[in-house]
């Protein structure tokens, strides 16, 4: 049994799945439509969960400032990065579940980010239908790595950006296929989001599938 001090955890609806497939926009759309309390793991991993993080690289004996760019980037291959990822996505989850322990809504929560896995989210909800899992195509991913500033490139610090940038697409397609692989077999919706639908229609069809759970439309957008 999941600790769930104020009932919180157990009204949820998630949102997880692959970089750069619309997760946040498609939460904040029905945040806004619904009423409802939205929580973006990305947001709060990078910037609320730092000292959790410098705690643990300092119990394994690691740099408190993690790895430098190249060694992340640059010299590892998209296989190593996608396995590094994928192993450090429990304790990560644990770490979401206290943000959103600490929540007290009268509406549901949406929670959306690609750390938020299915088979870490299917042991605490009482129906599959509680999750999807949105995913982009390929030429999806690269329209958005194209288009989207943030997906543009790595950052600075790398002495290879195009090499880092091939590195993290790959790992990025290799962290959804594994997230598709584990809503398919715990009978979790699949969205392959493929550009050819804007935000607010990929919204309707996510509304769709939460609809048992949603309160209903409230004005706006």
């Amino acid at each position: 049994m999941t600790w769930d001090p104020f009932g919180t955890l157990s009204r949820t609806l998630w949102i997880g799945g692959g970089q750069w497939a619309g997760k946040s926009t498609v939460a904040r759309l029905l945040a806004l439509r619904h009423g409802l309390t939205a929580y973006h793991y990305d947001y709060h991993d990078a910037r609320g969960h730092d000292d959790r993080r410098v705690a643990r690289r300092v119990r394994l004996g690691e740099p408190p400032g993690g790895p430098d760019a190249d060694t992340m980037w640059v010299r590892g291959t998209p296989a190593d990065l996608a396995a590094e990822t994928l192993a450090g996505f429990p304790v990560r989850f644990e770490w979401a579940l206290d943000d959103l322990r600490g929540l007290v809504s009268w509406r549901p929560i949406i929670a959306e980010g690609w750390g938020l896995r299915p088979e870490l989210v299917a042991p605490i909800v009482d129906s599959p239908r509680r999750m999807v899992v949105m995913v982009p195509t390929a030429a999806f991913r690269d329209r958005q790595a194209r288009e989207l500033s943030r997906a543009a490139a790595v950052g600075a610090g790398v002495s290879d950006p195009e090499r880092a940038q091939r590195n993290r697409l790959e790992r990025d397609r290799l962290v959804a296929d594994d997230a598709v692989r584990s809503a398919r077999r715990l009978g979790i919706r699949v969205l392959e989001i493929d550009g050819t639908l804007d935000a607010g229609a990929v919204a309707g069809l996510v509304a769709d599938h939460f609809r048992p759970y949603l309160p209903p439309a409230e004005e706006g957008p």
